[in-house]
């Protein structure tokens, strides 16, 4: 019904007639390469009368039926392709990708997770799903099930976490990391749907509320132009700026610029946190002001040869887990000397992440339009960029509206 071919690869949805079970045949999704076959279920068992009518019949159920085995031949010829374009096909790489469980249990699904993510070279999501996985290990131990992971289970390990100290964004991400395996493991017929213990009426994922604080211009001015005769401060002050000026460029995607990204006075690059996870690949594009520029040029490395890095931080021969290492120290460096000059000058929470949110919110403020801030930060759609700039919108309201009984001042 569904077939892909190309380079000697072949995926295809089949009714597999070897082994017939009471409801019917499973229908798998088979990948052909080097006549060597490998099967992936789908979850589905049909009829043979049923599977020869499934791409014309109109009932709602085998149209449900249809749109399922539809999505996991969807994911598993996207990744293929995927294989194809980088690293090259292999059946043990579409295994990783695809997340396959082994022995049912939680902590190898998420093994097989992480190697897949550091295969692709995610290594920050990788690191998530790490942490994620030692934290659970220690609550519920090295050989945790899937029909183990129920709704009370979930319970009982968030209110572990808020004993240990863990905010609720903290157990957010590392409980999105469970249900992600869940969803990946349903799709691909390996764990029954009757299992899934999320959605309302059953566990419901606390919401975490970062703190996405964004400064006004005068607050921005008095940070970049703040001195105490320090070299370090000057230097990571200037980082963060640049990162302010540069669309709000995150620290990882900021320190792996190299000449080659700088075309016309401009600089281009992907966000590497979607990169991975869209379909659709922005460039995004950052004019170099001559701020910018200044700080290029006092900071950044001598040799301007399209395959030098602009910063001098990360080096050629590092590999992606050194490369987060460094990444990670230098952030470190900058939100310490950020935390010194807002406590000098009282401005409370500046820190990397505020450089970006401080782009998106002067653009509002000063009437930039939304679709606009929304390419510039590399948004997939608008609804992303409102959502994004509703917090600040809210702070600052909250704020006006605290003038209006300010009687002592």
């Amino acid at each position: 019904m569904y077939t892909y071919s190309n380079n000697g690869i072949t995926v295809t949805s089949i009714l597999d007639d070897r082994r017939e079970k009471e409801s019917g045949y499973p229908v798998k999704i088979r990948v052909t390469f080097k006549r060597e076959r490998k099967y992936y279920s789908t979850g589905k068992t049909l009829s043979e009368k049923d599977w020869q009518r499934l791409p014309e019949i109109k009932s709602k159920t085998m149209i449900a039926i249809r749109s399922d085995i539809q999505t996991v031949f969807e994911r598993i010829k996207r990744i293929v392709i995927e294989l194809e374009n980088s690293e090259g096909f292999s059946f043990n790489a579409l295994n990783l990708r695809l997340g396959k469980i082994d022995n049912g249990t939680i902590n190898s699904a998420f093994q097989t997770k992480i190697d897949s993510l550091i295969e692709s070279g995610a290594i920050g999501n990788a690191e998530v799903y790490r942490n994620a996985l030692r934290r659970i290990e220690r609550f519920g131990g090295e050989r945790i099930t899937f029909d183990s992971i129920t709704v009370d289970w979930l319970k009982r390990f968030e209110k572990d976490m808020l004993n240990d100290g863990r905010s609720f964004t903290t157990i957010s991400m590392y409980i999105r990391c469970i249900r992600a395996l869940f969803n990946e493991g349903i799709s691909m017929g390996q764990i029954r749907k009757t299992l899934y213990p999320f959605g309302k009426k059953m566990y419901e994922i606390p919401k975490g509320k970062g703190r996405k604080m964004a400064l006004n211009l005068q607050q921005i001015k008095s940070i970049v132009t703040y001195e105490d005769g320090s070299e370090a401060t000057a230097k990571y002050r200037d980082l963060w700026f640049f990162s302010y000026l540069a669309n709000g460029i995150n620290m990882n995607d900021l320190l792996k610029l190299k000449y080659g990204n700088i075309v016309n006075n401009e600089i281009y690059f992907y966000r590497s946190k979607t990169i991975h996870t869209t379909q659709e690949k922005k460039e995004i594009c950052a004019v170099i002001t001559p701020e910018i520029q200044v700080i290029i040029n006092k900071w950044g490395n001598e040799g301007k040869s399209p395959d030098n890095y602009i910063f001098p931080y990360l080096k050629a021969t590092d590999n992606l887990i050194r490369q987060k290492v460094v990444i990670k120290d230098v952030i470190r460096r900058i939100n310490k000397r950020m935390k010194m000059i807002g406590t000098t000058l009282g401005i409370d929470g500046i820190s990397t992440y505020t450089a970006r949110h401080s782009f998106a919110s002067v653009l509002k403020r000063s009437g930039a339009n939304i679709a606009y801030i929304s390419e510039s930060l590399g948004h997939s759609d608008l609804r992303t960029t409102e959502n994004y700039l509703a917090s600040f919108e809210r702070e600052e309201r909250e704020k006006n509206a605290k003038l209006l009984t300010n009687f002592d001042n």
